[in-house]
């Protein structure tokens, strides 16, 4: 007897039987008539050389041969079930590890939201932050290192699904007791005082317009709406000072202290500069359309049950943000 002789149904048919000892109830389990399941186990014990099962006053009793493969195969049937079947996740008892990227303005913002809300409900999920700054981006997406982005993309390729999270539009933030930190800004303040930008990727990165294009998907390489501000600016005649670039918004509050720059930051990270530093706030003396915030994953992970939770637990993270009220000068 060789495997290529046993059709895989006749086993669940066998294991049916081994479990409830009669033909008539065996063949409701499996949906089958009484007939469809004589005529299986006719082939099974044909293929097999063995009776399998002697007809008794008390039922289909299994032969010794029966009884010795049966345990074997119920596992083997599980694990069959366990590998083609939908898997389940419970995320209060799943241990399972999520790697995200985001950059370090969204990782304060939001993620840490995002922990909190799942710290309790999650308690054996962990979830990775990585750079969403990295030029592979794309890549480590493809491959599967990374689980979702989030960010600012203006291009999404059709192999990567999108979530949007959100649209936050821009604020100025200045020191406490800055020469504006108690009057709304007006466009003449930027042509009196130097600004502090953030920049995620330059022109060494291959950025264009203010985004980086790798393998398709083209993220934010600015913080700000860098076109917005000086279109504003060249309508009056000023020419915008860049004294100070970096690469990291969280150093902002550092940055500003004792100095009279002005920094163009994202409302959500103005709520937290405001809640943990000594910095004011100021409306734009300009309009900007608002940078909308997505989360980014491959096509194959979207009908995976943990993943979907993950995204449904980003979403309320978001949702939370949006919701911040800021105090304004």
């Amino acid at each position: 007897m060789t495997i290529e002789r046993i059709d895989l149904n006749l086993l669940r048919v066998f294991d049916a039987i081994f479990e409830e000892r009669n033909l008539l109830r065996a063949g409701r389990r499996l949906h089958l008539s009484q007939s469809a399941v004589s005529h299986a186990l006719a082939r099974l014990r044909e293929a097999l050389d063995d009776q399998l099962f002697v007809r008794t006053s008390r039922g289909m009793e299994p032969t010794a041969r029966a009884l010795a493969m049966a345990p074997a195969l119920r596992q083997s049937l599980q694990r069959i079930h366990e590998t083609l079947g939908a898997p389940t996740f419970d995320a209060s008892h799943t241990a399972r590890r999520f790697v995200v990227a985001a950059n370090d303005y969204l990782t304060a913002v939001l993620i840490a939201r995002l922990s909190r809300n799942i710290e309790t409900m999650a308690p054996h999920i962990d979830v990775v932050v990585r750079p969403s700054t990295r030029i592979d981006l794309a890549e480590q997406i493809d491959v599967g290192r990374i689980d979702l982005a989030i960010g600012i993309f203006s291009e999404v390729p059709q192999r990567f699904g999108a979530m949007p999270l959100g649209r936050y539009d821009e604020v100025i933030v200045v020191r406490q007791g800055h020469p504006i930190a108690c009057r709304t800004a007006q466009l003449a303040d930027f042509a009196a005082y130097p600004l502090l930008t953030v920049s995620l990727g330059g022109q060494e990165e291959g950025a264009i317009s203010g985004f980086i294009a790798e393998r398709g998907l083209a993220r934010q390489s600015e913080m700000f709406d860098r076109h917005a501000l000086e279109q504003a600016l060249a309508r009056e005649g000023i020419a915008p000072r860049y004294r100070v670039t970096a690469a990291h918004a969280l150093a902002i509050p550092m940055l500003l202290r004792d100095t009279d720059m002005l920094s163009i930051v994202p409302r959500p990270l103005a709520g937290e500069f405001a809640q943990g530093a000594a910095l004011a706030c100021s409306e734009l003396p300009y309009s900007t359309p608002g940078i909308a915030v997505r989360a980014v994953w491959h096509q194959r992970n979207t009908d995976d049950a943990g993943h979907q939770w993950l995204r449904s637990q980003v979403n309320q993270a978001a949702a939370s943000v949006e919701a911040l009220n800021l105090p304004m000068v």
